[in-house]
């Protein structure tokens, strides 16, 4: 197990994840066939050459289930819970196959449940595509809240 127990987790701390993938028509094909989403601006290359973006987008829906796996890891691998949230999705720039996308956590909130055995965390996951002219472009932002286990016999600091 890679993840953290609630105890390491700390408020207004960053976690900057190494991982990264880039994003093939594959993927996104196969994702749009698992969600049984065949939206052309996705798929199909004549249609969506028209469009204001000029090629196909990937499924947003798998950028955000991308960004939220890159994260995995480093935060809940192995000590989840459960995913009891995600809020505040927002897209702000588009990816295309050929992208390369990583990500950040920020620790924005963290408590303990009432029964204090367990604790509730919640991140601001942003995921952001690989430029190499230049800085960066935030794909993907999301606030995710996970149900985390404590370390046994761990007492809150």
């Amino acid at each position: 197990m890679t993840g953290l127990y609630y105890e390491e987790f700390e408020v207004g701390e960053t976690i900057e994840h190494e991982k990264r993938r880039t994003v093939s028509e594959r993927d996104n094909q196969a994702f749009c066939d698992m969600t049984m989403n065949q939206q052309p601006l996705h798929l199909d290359e004549p249609f969506a050459a028209d469009t204001g973006f000029g090629e196909r987008l990937v499924n947003g829906l798998y950028t955000m289930s991308l960004a939220v796996g890159l994260t995995i890891p480093d935060t809940t691998d192995g000590t989840i819970v459960a995913n009891l949230s995600y809020d505040g999705v927002e897209h702000p720039n588009p990816v295309f196959h050929g992208d390369t996308i990583y990500a950040q956590s920020t620790v924005t909130d963290k408590r303990e449940t009432s029964d204090g055995e367990r604790g509730v965390v919640t991140m601001h996951v942003e995921a952001f595509k690989v430029n190499p002219d230049g800085e960066d472009p935030l794909v993907c932002e999301l606030d995710r809240t996970a149900l985390s286990l404590k370390r046994e016999g761990a007492e809150e600091v």
